[in-house]
């Protein structure tokens, strides 16, 4: 008796299909991203989000997920950090719903963001996350 194969269930996260200037956005992002020793890029929850290696995620896109008006890059952010960063601009910087609660800052991208701030906010988001030997090659 041959064995049945299980039907692959739709994602319950679909992909989100950007508008052009939001794609070429999130490609920025990426190219950022993945410059990172050992980024990897997986779709969660239906966005792009980026992973240090095996380990932990340190940036994940926000395309008008949570009905936002904004395209945003969620990142995480050692203490202290997301709240200095949301008093120095509140255009710009937001706390994120769900992981807001843990430090994650909202960086928003489609009103032109100072892209030297966006990849320095994410080497910092790698380095709170990242292991050892990685935060090594980081800095080697």
């Amino acid at each position: 008796m041959a064995a049945k194969k299980k039907k692959r269930s739709a994602p319950s996260h679909p992909i989100r299909r950007l508008a052009a200037a939001d794609q070429r956005l999130v490609e920025r992002v990426r190219r950022i991203c993945m410059k990172l020793p050992e980024a990897n890029e997986r779709i969660s929850h239906g966005e792009p989000t980026f992973f240090a290696g095996k380990g932990k995620v340190y940036a994940m896109i926000d395309g008008h997920h949570h009905d936002s008006p904004h395209l945003s890059v969620w990142l995480p952010q050692p203490l202290g950090a997301q709240e200095a960063l949301i008093d120095a601009d509140p255009e710009r910087f937001f706390r994120p719903p769900y992981v807001g609660v843990s430090g994650w800052v909202g960086v928003v991208l489609d009103t032109k963001p100072d892209w030297g701030v966006v990849e320095g906010l994410v080497r910092e988001a790698y380095r709170h996350v990242a292991a050892k030997k990685l935060l090594a090659r980081l800095e080697g």
